[in-house]
């Protein structure tokens, strides 16, 4: 641990959180998913096992995919941190992944539901035309004990066409 870190003692910390700077305390041991629910209000982030297997936890560090239970609070410091709540337009208007999980029905209980569509929204991003199975390898990463994954692998896929589609909409840079 860096000797300005000192254990039991609380340090500031400035991040941007879904594009908001924001700051607050945490001791040097504290979760980052601990961290962003408790310190700064974005419950969105869950947290399941605290050991990373579930998926619950996760968001975008600086744009990738991250499980924040497995992260210090004091490691965000000074970068960006993207949590389901940003997902949605400024006017609520709901993201293609999670238009496309609504009409898919692709969660129910909803528990791991933000942690699947952090990970979709930056692995999407980097993957413009999935396979369903190259969907399924993703999803292995994330536990679901309600939908039986039919639905979320459906989603994904919706998804991924339209933001492709999006994609051939924009004009490219020249």
């Amino acid at each position: 641990m860096p000797a300005r870190l000192k254990a039991g003692k609380r340090h500031r910390l400035r991040l941007t959180l879904n594009g908001r700077e924001v700051a607050g305390e945490a001791e040097p041991r504290l979760l980052l998913s601990d961290f962003l629910r408790h310190a700064l209000g974005a419950t969105g982030t869950h947290v399941g096992c605290e050991h990373g297997v579930c998926g619950a936890c996760t968001v975008r560090l600086d744009g990738l995919a991250v499980r924040s239970c497995l992260m210090l609070a004091v490691q965000a410091e000074g970068r960006r941190v993207d949590t389901v709540e940003s997902l949605a337009g400024a006017d609520g208007a709901l993201s293609a992944l999670q238009r496309a999980f609504r009409r898919h029905h692709a969660l129910q209980c909803g528990f791991c539901t933000p942690g699947i569509l952090m990970s979709l929204s930056d692995w999407l991003a980097r993957t413009p035309n999935p396979s369903e199975q190259a969907v399924r390898e993703m999803l292995s990463g994330h536990l679901c004990r309600c939908t039986g994954y039919a639905g979320i692998v459906r989603a994904a896929l919706e998804a991924a066409a339209e933001i492709a589609e999006d994609r051939e909409k924009a004009p490219h840079d020249v």
